[in-house]
């Protein structure tokens, strides 16, 4: 539908829409008439909505930072699983992945060679040397938030601290690439790059998503595409950078018994961090980590 200039925004500000969004959809218009993937309304949040997602992200980082304090050896995954059910609902929060197209728990962990969707179990204890992904998602007032981060337990080895790090500098890379006007291309390649610098791979077929107002929006986040192509960055859009950077090959497969857990196929480590974060006008904000 055609908005008049003196028309209220399609945002919900309350603003007339000359003053508001009129210029960004035009540069917008004109960008996707040059061949671009471009965010449509969809994709932008309004501030209301940004604040949100900032109030729901304070939840899953404190939930997180709780894991961070008394993950160890000894404990199971499913002890990770209950710390996160427990804090969430304190909180007056829900946890995002239970029941999310039947996945069984609250939280994701990962460990080794486990890429990503790892199920808690009482019978998987965690060891010394062992390297652990605990991915959280949280819905507070009807707003999601996503974030993950890496632990080593115990002395882990030179190989998988590394890998740990690289990872992380992965994400940190991502992070830095996003501003206004670029494109998610733009990002992607300043992970995959540094990763392949360091003779890492990057997972092709998963990768991150906007987040918000649902636990998966579009669009798809990839980590493995060319600068200059892929959706247009523009302020408002929210997403998580979350690439899942494996030690050896890039090559997946999915546990055919459980239908969730995703591991590296040549049995050598991953790692992952996430942050969600939302594009600004000069930049970015980060809102989870």
């Amino acid at each position: 539908m055609k908005i008049g200039r003196n028309d209220p925004c399609w945002c919900g500000s309350g603003k007339k829409y000359k003053v508001c969004h009129a210029r960004m959809d035009e540069r917008i218009e004109a960008i996707r008439l040059e061949g671009h993937i471009v965010p449509g309304h969809a994709q932008i949040k309004n501030e209301a909505q940004l604040q949100g997602i900032r109030e729901s992200s304070k939840l899953n980082i404190a939930i997180l930072d709780e894991i961070a304090e008394k993950i160890q050896a000894g404990m199971s995954t499913q002890d990770i699983d209950d710390i996160v059910s427990a804090r969430t609902k304190e909180m007056g929060g829900i946890p995002a992945p239970l029941g999310y197209e039947g996945f069984p728990k609250s939280v994701c962990t990962s460990l080794n060679n486990e890429v990503c969707h790892g199920i808690p179990s009482k019978d998987i204890i965690l060891k010394d040397g062992d390297i652990i992904n605990v991915d959280c998602s949280t819905i507070y007032n009807g707003y999601f938030s996503d974030s993950s981060r890496m632990f080593c337990i115990g002395e882990v080895s030179e190989e998988k601290a590394r890998l740990v790090r690289i990872a992380k500098e992965c994400m940190q890379k991502g992070i830095e690439a996003v501003r206004p006007w670029a494109f998610l291309g733009d990002m992607a390649d300043a992970v995959n790059s540094h990763a392949k610098a360091n003779g890492c791979t990057i997972v092709r077929e998963i990768g991150g998503h906007a987040v918000g107002l649902e636990f998966h929006e579009e669009p798809f986040v990839s980590y493995v595409t060319r600068p200059g192509t892929e959706m247009l960055m523009v302020p408002g859009m929210v997403f998580t950078i979350e690439p899942m950077v494996n030690l050896g090959k890039a090559d997946i497969y999915t546990d055919e018994e459980n239908g969730w857990t995703v591991y590296t196929e040549d049995g050598k480590p991953s790692a992952q961090w996430e942050v969600t974060l939302a594009v600004t006008e000069d930049g970015y904000e980060i809102l989870t980590y």
